[in-house]
């Protein structure tokens, strides 16, 4: 009997230009081997240059999506990204607590690449409140731990040190803190599960093609857990997942601002001297 393909769902919202949202995380899914399906929490109109508006689903019909997925399919974890308003987040809180998913991976997205609001003070203080003590991993960058925790924004280790004891003092299991805003070359991340800090070092790449790198870590590590990795491990492997993916992405030619990350890096193979990708 073949082995059992995990099945992971996305709730977040939608980006036309496929660099982040629920495009990146289904693009992560089937890059990491896991079958992806996703809930559209909320719409935008965007591109790599930024989000020009923002189009929000309404709570019932998230509600539908999230019941008519769990009430047919085994769901082995769910990334959070995007959810809008603070109706949509009380939404998804109550519908994470009713199925009860064993894995569950909130990745705070608040403010787009290009700097747009994505998530209303109302509702930042929904998440914090409801929804963080209900996540396995949370996977804030340190602006949104800034945002999340009414403090500044944490410009070194033993400042991330301290803001990752406070984010976990709010409730979620696990604390990635990503180091991506640390100035200089060095963009070191930090895992903390209330006990203990491991540091994820990685050198900074140089490359404009950022877009969805957020999004993209989260639906890693949700693909890994649900491939049965314990969190750090499903940690290391998706970081290991992204950096390969910024790398390549000068493979693609998407855009004229913050390009996407390439997700299938380890399928598609440059073309020499012209042609077709293979």
């Amino acid at each position: 009997m073949s082995a059992v393909i995990p099945n992971v769902l996305s709730i977040a919202g939608s980006d036309p230009s496929g660099g982040a949202g629920i495009q990146a995380d289904l693009k992560t899914f089937s890059a990491l081997g896991v079958y992806g399906m996703a809930v559209v929490s909320g719409l935008t109109a965007q591109n790599t240059r930024g989000v020009n508006a923002v189009e929000p689903v309404s709570p019932a019909f998230v509600a539908a999506q999230i019941d008519a997925v769990f009430a047919d399919i085994r769901v082995d974890a769910v990334k959070l990204g995007m959810l809008g308003g603070a109706d949509v987040v009380a939404c998804v809180v109550d519908r994470v607590r009713h199925w009860r998913p064993r894995a569950l991976v909130v990745d705070p997205v608040m403010v787009a690449k290009g700097g747009a609001a994505l998530l209303d003070p109302v509702a930042l203080r929904c998440l914090r409140e409801q929804l963080l003590p209900l996540a396995s991993v949370l996977t804030p960058n340190l602006p949104e731990a800034a945002a999340l925790l009414g403090a500044p924004l944490p410009v070194d280790l033993p400042a991330m040190r301290e803001a990752a004891r406070a984010l976990h003092a709010l409730g979620p299991a696990w604390v990635l803190l990503k180091g991506g805003h640390l100035p200089g070359n060095d963009c070191t991340d930090l895992l903390y599960d209330g006990r203990t800090f491991t540091e994820l070092p990685a050198r900074r790449v140089p490359t404009a093609n950022t877009h969805g790198t957020g999004c993209t870590l989260a639906s890693a590590i949700a693909a890994h857990m649900a491939r049965g990795l314990a969190v750090p491990q499903a940690v290391a492997q998706a970081k290991a997942y992204l950096t390969a993916a910024i790398a390549a992405a000068d493979m693609l030619d998407v855009g004229h601002g913050h390009g996407p990350v390439q997700h299938f890096h380890a399928l598609w193979h440059a073309p020499q001297g012209g042609g077709t990708f293979e």
